[in-house]
């Protein structure tokens, strides 16, 4: 495999959104069509590895990489949001993250039943969005059969959240 163009391209910003967090910012890979390019196919590689029937994309970095895949493979993008943000009817996930609380949402006709999702974002941290994401997948009858990152910060240690998951990290930290 090549030299993956993505982690030399992103940047640290210290105290961002808070004192005491280093954001791992990827609007460098996203202004570099190589490096976005070579990210998408990397994920839609994953994703067709494992036999992925819909794309579930985060928001929302996650939408980012999950409309390329899903349009690659030909897949429906399922958008899994930030509370009060989808109009139709829809179920709820609170979940913690490495700097608070927050709840993700789905909506009722999302998935089908027995439908085979991956789901992808940008960062896994603590694992906490990701499992959310994937209790709501599975509530509306679907499985997931895995997840896809750009970056994993391995020292918050989010794969201890989803051991019964395949996960799938492009770079870590």
């Amino acid at each position: 495999m090549h030299e993956l163009l993505a982690e030399k391209l992103i940047r640290d910003v210290p105290d961002f959104p808070k004192p005491g967090i280093v954001f791992k910012d990827i609007t460098p890979v996203l202004e570099s069509p190589e490096a976005l390019q070579q990210v998408v196919y990397l994920m839609a590689a994953n994703a067709e590895s494992k036999g992925a029937d819909v794309i579930v994309g985060v928001e929302s970095r996650g939408f980012i990489f999950g409309v390329p895949v899903a349009m690659a493979l030909q897949k429906p993008f399922v958008l899994a949001r930030k509370v009060g943000k989808l109009p139709y009817e829809k179920i709820s996930e609170e979940y913690s993250l490495e700097y608070g609380t927050n709840t993700v949402e789905m909506h009722t006709d999302a998935i089908k039943p027995g439908q085979k999702a991956i789901i992808l974002d940008d960062l896994l941290a603590t694992g906490g969005t990701a499992k959310a994401s994937a209790r709501l997948v599975e509530r509306l009858g679907g499985s997931v059969v895995g997840f896809g990152f750009l970056i994993e910060l391995s020292f918050l240690n989010g794969r201890a959240a989803l051991p019964e998951y395949d996960v799938h990290s492009l770079i870590t930290f």
